[in-house]
């Protein structure tokens, strides 16, 4: 690892986590709003379809989060090594993506998947030792 504090690692990592959940989350939830882009291209060809998605606030935020998680990643991986920073990153998605879409797009998270991101954080957690 650079000469970076494990704080300031981890809380870099859990930034970048933090806003591709939020991305990924408001784009599930816009996409859900929009509907079935096959019916409103049938309807309205690929430009109604385009339009559609692109009119839709959430989809817009969910962009803008997606954006910030890339630049913000740009910065994790100048202090944080890869070695840390890509499971670490990774992780938390996968838990953070069951949890926010248990509570904001109520979705069944089964118990096999919650051990399995029990798994997944064990590991990470092991690796940052």
């Amino acid at each position: 690892m650079h000469h970076t504090s494990r704080l300031v690692s981890w809380s870099c990592i859990a930034v970048v986590a933090a806003l591709a959940i939020a991305g990924e989350v408001l784009i599930a939830a816009a996409m859900r709003e929009v509907g079935d882009l096959d019916v409103i291209r049938a309807k309205s060809g690929l430009p109604g379809a385009i339009r559609a998605v692109l009119s839709t606030p959430t989809f817009l935020v969910g962009a803008v989060c997606m954006a910030l998680n890339f630049f913000a990643m740009l910065f994790t991986l100048s202090l944080v090594d890869l070695s840390l920073a890509a499971p670490g990153i990774g992780s938390l998605n996968y838990v953070g993506n069951a949890i926010a879409a248990r509570l904001f797009l109520r979705e069944n998270v089964d118990r096999r998947r919650w051990i399995a991101i029990l798994f997944v954080a064990a590991g990470v957690f092991l690796l940052s030792r």
